[in-house]
């Protein structure tokens, strides 16, 4: 396996927009199950923040998902949003709203996921749109990108070990 340990990159298409790309050393078919299967999500989505407690997924146009992690320092982070769009295994369509901030759904923004596979590696690509600058910001602002990293190494490595 040739290791690409944090290799996410985060750019700014638009104002209101960020876009992720990552390679996975894994096939397609298995990124997706590593990022639709709750059992699977359980052991990558943290990163190495914390411990997931939950994950629920409701895989279908209309159905809804959230994750729940107990971070290392004690406290709780929730995040939720709807399946919009399901195209297993290339494109994944939902809404991601953050229960830290007020009207978290009201604030949502719309990620959508493209998986393309070439020689058995998966190339991911989200791109991640906020209802205006503001909230892009402070989504940049947060500290994701580096919960981001440690939490596709750990996709990759789950993705791996189911081949």
């Amino acid at each position: 396996m040739t290791t690409t340990s944090g290799t996410a990159k985060v750019t700014l298409p638009a104002d209101n927009q960020i876009l992720i790309t990552r390679e996975f050393d894994a096939p397609r078919r298995l990124v997706w199950r590593a990022v639709t299967e709750p059992e699977l999500i359980k052991r990558w989505w943290a990163g190495d923040r914390g411990t997931v407690t939950s994950a629920e997924v409701d895989l279908r146009v209309g159905g809804r998902w959230r994750y729940v992690m107990t971070a290392n320092a004690g406290f709780e982070v929730a995040f939720h949003g709807e399946y919009r769009e399901i195209t297993a295994p290339e494109r994944l369509v939902n809404t991601e709203a953050f229960e830290g901030i007020p009207d978290p759904d009201e604030n949502a923004a719309l990620c959508t996921a493209t998986l393309t596979e070439k020689d058995g590696r998966t190339y991911f690509e989200v791109l991640v749109e906020h209802r205006n600058q503001a909230g892009r910001d402070a989504h940049i602002n947060s500290g994701m990108e580096a919960g981001m990293q440690e939490s596709y190494d750990k996709l990759e490595k789950v993705a791996a070990s189911l081949a």
